[in-house]
């Protein structure tokens, strides 16, 4: 499995959570190498993220370098996570050195790894800790001045203080975090925008495989609850509106962006079934999908 599908739904889900408390920046480009931040995020003075339990008050705690994984990290992941923290802190440094600003060290960026499960001995060669009494379990901090932590999903405590990590995670974790994402009432909002995410990484991978992998059908098979949610609302709230989102996602994974050209095709993608539009957007080029359904207009 191609982990492309599963890296941008984990980063459009920490974007979709995190945009209401201050600046994301998605696959942000830091200097020196051209290296990529899976997710940086940059709180707002004011931000209140209490809806969000642990993944807000990591995030408002300081600028923040949000990297997950769908597999447990290699050490050499690991220490490419530490290239980047180290890349933004040093920019930031240099920033106040031009200013003339005083730059304290709890102002520095922080890194997270969030990875779906950690080995002992991952954990040992990593030389990380628990913080009982500030922070749940699943958190392992590095030693305080390398300003970072791993957290181990499938070891977080169920609990709705979790719940947005937990979707993170992987079979059983990720299972019960779903159910309980189902659970919460209709009228939360990031609830039905959670749900959009999932169809549309379902979706996708059921097309773009023509042999699932192992890992593959487990993905699947957790996202499946989700995905009938999401149908049986969608029927009942207007099936135009949701497949239009869905439409536009997907022409937007495959080609960066939904142009004014693009735009145009979507409402003729939209008479037909997501099994017929689904393919059509994944497969036909761009300029196979303009003479197409243009012709149509």
């Amino acid at each position: 499995m191609t982990s492309k599908p599963y890296d941008q739904f984990s980063k459009e889900l920490l974007e979709e959570l995190l945009s209401p408390l201050g600046r994301v920046e998605v696959n942000k480009q830091v200097t020196d190498e051209a290296r990529f931040v899976d997710v940086l995020f940059t709180s707002t003075p004011t931000a209140q993220a209490q809806n969000l339990g642990l993944l807000g008050r990591i995030a408002v705690l300081n600028t923040a370098l949000l990297e997950p994984f769908r597999n447990q990290p290699t050490r050499s992941e690991v220490r490419n996570c530490f290239l980047k923290l180290f890349t933004v802190i040093a920019d930031s440094q240099r920033k106040a050195k031009r200013e003339k600003t005083s730059l304290p060290e709890d102002s520095l960026a922080r890194l997270w790894i969030i990875s779906p499960s950690t080995s002992a001995s991952l954990l040992e060669d990593l030389e990380v800790k628990l913080d009982l009494e500030k922070w749940s379990r699943g958190v392992y901090f590095f030693q305080k001045c390398f300003r970072a932590a791993i957290v181990a999903v499938n070891e977080l405590p169920v609990t709705e203080e979790t719940l947005w990590l937990r979707i993170l995670g992987r079979g059983e974790t990720q299972r019960t975090a779903i159910d309980e994402l189902l659970a919460l009432p209709e009228s939360n909002q990031l609830r039905q925008n959670t749900l959009k995410l999932i169809t549309n990484l379902r979706v996708i991978i059921v097309q773009q495989q023509e042999t699932l992998t192992e890992d593959e059908q487990e993905l699947i098979m957790n996202l499946s609850q989700a995905y009938q949610q999401w149908e049986e609302t969608t029927k009942q709230q207007g099936v135009q509106q949701e497949r239009r989102q869905v439409v536009e996602n997907l022409l937007r994974f495959r080609f960066g962006s939904v142009d004014e050209e693009l735009a145009r095709v979507v409402d003729s993608l939209l008479q037909l079934t997501p099994e017929e539009f689904t393919p059509l957007c994944l497969q036909l080029s761009r300029e196979e999908l303009l003479v197409r359904f243009n012709s149509h207009g």
